[in-house]
């Protein structure tokens, strides 16, 4: 099949190319790109489908998904494993919608994610491509202890969590050791070993941290990659350049917390109310969290770290999987739209290691595409208007 547009971006953070066409061969690679006014003379039995004004791009990725989150939903009651499965499903099939291609879920219930990929395997489901750390792991009454996060404690109770993830079939770990305060959860020498652990079995680690000095502690550890990251300062920042730390901001995540918070308060608060009193407990977090991505985004991502692109998603009724609204962000922050893409494509395909499978529209790699209508080269807000997207060559989602 040949694949033709107005607009093509390779993901590469700076090529935008015009009037090109893309192959697609049987095995669900791309076999070839180049000028469209020579797609049908190079392969004259192939169907051709154009699109007209309109980009043709990598498949994106999620770098910060949780498909089985179900703890916000307001009937827990139903969500037994088999509705927790239909949840997970559910959510699979709405990144798809979006154009994500490849998602990094970073903790949900055990086993969940390695049984959905299986499924998708299997050709059961159809599913994005998932690569999973299992449940995540936090220190005794840490962050997501109440969400099925699996509590460890000292180095050694640590590396033991570790190897039981892994045995059940991991592809990365995942440490939370900070919350929305300013006091570490895990020890620096329980980071330590973590990190250690992970990398001596020859696996990639993810850390929650949004808080200092956790922050510091994280990035002295070496984690692969530091989530959230809320009050990260510029010379933090350049020491993950320097240690070839990725960071994951989750800015939507952040931002929608702040708005919703703000409006409760702006509607008058019942402070008898419980939820009402949480939400002016948290707002005094969620605003300077949402002013520190706001005013400080564009001179950290200056700083030359690896910024990757991921929604944490999770609440009830919230907009699912937002990564288009995270790279409007972005954008609105001070980077091109071809920059914010690169954090969605590229950028994340190499810190997972898997930029010689996918992530850039490039002969040989997997056919995995998002067709949207506009020049998203210049307007990133086009991504919402989405027209087709492909997964290893064949259609997935069209409208």
């Amino acid at each position: 099949m040949i694949l033709r547009a107005k607009y093509l971006i390779t993901g590469d953070g700076r090529t935008c190319l015009q009037d090109q066409a893309v192959y697609l061969d049987k095995e669900g690679k791309i076999g070839w790109i180049g000028d469209a006014a020579e797609a049908a003379g190079r392969y004259p039995e192939e169907k051709v489908k154009d699109y007209g004004e309109a980009t043709i791009l990598p498949g994106l990725f999620d770098m910060h998904v949780h498909f089985g989150y179900y703890y916000s939903q307001p009937d827990l009651d139903n969500y037994d494993d088999y509705m927790v499965a239909y949840y997970a499903l559910e959510q699979a099939k709405q990144s798809l919608r979006l154009g994500i291609t490849t998602v990094r879920n970073l903790s949900c219930p055990p086993n969940l994610m390695k049984q959905l990929r299986l499924a998708g395997q299997k050709g059961y489901v159809t599913v994005p491509r998932i690569i999973h750390a299992d449940a995540g792991i936090c220190m005794t009454g840490g962050h997501g202890h109440q969400d099925g996060v699996e509590e460890a404690d000292s180095p050694w109770g640590v590396r033991a969590a570790i190897r039981r993830q892994l045995r059940a079939g991991a592809d990365w770990v995942k440490i939370l050791t900070s919350n929305r305060g300013d006091i570490p959860e895990f020890t620096q020498e329980e980071l330590d070993a973590a990190v250690d652990e992970a990398h001596r079995q020859g696996v990639k680690i993810a850390v929650h941290s949004g808080t200092q000095p956790s922050i510091q502690m994280c990035i002295d550890a070496g984690f692969d990659t530091i989530e959230h990251g809320t009050f990260l300062t510029e010379a933090q920042a350049r020491q993950m350049a320097k240690k070839g730390i990725a960071w994951t901001p989750t800015i939507t995540a952040y931002t929608y917390l702040y708005e919703q918070t703000k409006q409760m308060i702006e509607a008058g608060v019942d402070m008898d109310n419980p939820i009402a009193a949480r939400a002016v407990h948290d707002q005094a977090f969620f605003k300077p969290a949402f002013e520190a991505y706001r005013d400080n985004f564009k001179k950290l991502y200056d700083t030359g770290v690896t910024v990757l692109a991921g929604s944490d998603m999770v609440l009830y009724k919230a907009p699912p999987l937002p990564i288009h609204q995270e790279l409007g962000y972005m954008v609105d922050y001070g980077i091109t739209p071809m920059e914010a893409i690169r954090t969605a494509t590229y950028n994340a395909a190499s810190v997972l290691g898997i930029e010689n499978e996918t992530g850039s529209l490039k002969e040989g790699l997997a056919g995995d595409l998002l067709i949207v209508k506009g020049d998203v080269s210049k307007n990133i807000r086009a991504l919402d208007d989405v027209q087709e997207v492909y997964l290893a060559g064949e259609i997935v989602y069209t409208v």
